[in-house]
């Protein structure tokens, strides 16, 4: 239990800096916004013109299980629709005091540099 990484000591600051990191991380992901926004497409709301690669090829797994094709086709149409949803996405940071944002950074960096040093032997 005494050893860090397979090195002597550093337990306390693993513990330590593991529990900085946690709450700086969650702290600074809590002020931040995502949002999505309308699917577009080569035109105006054409979502549903991207589900057609994916149905197909659900469609012909269901028919042959092991066709290349389908699997294909349900592949490329899934990557097609998460990197749609993806690319529609808006992140904002809500407004934070700057003796918020140091807090959050502080708790984030020096909880990685604690980690990070309990790797070091004592």
């Amino acid at each position: 239990m005494s050893d860090v990484g397979g090195t002597p000591g550093g337990l306390g600051h693993f513990l330590i800096g593991f529990a900085m990191a946690c709450i700086g991380g969650y702290l600074l992901s809590n002020q931040v916004m995502v949002v999505g926004s309308y699917w577009s497409f080569y035109g105006g709301n054409t979502f549903g013109i991207t589900l057609l690669p994916l149905l197909l090829g659900i469609a012909m797994l269901f028919w042959n299980g092991r066709s290349i094709l389908g699997w294909l086709l349900t592949i490329a149409g899934g990557l097609f629709i998460l990197g749609g949803v993806i690319a529609n996405m808006h992140i904002y940071f809500q407004p934070a005091t700057l003796f918020q944002t140091l807090v959050m950074l502080i708790l984030l960096v020096g909880g990685i540099a604690l980690v990070a040093r309990s790797l070091r032997a004592h």
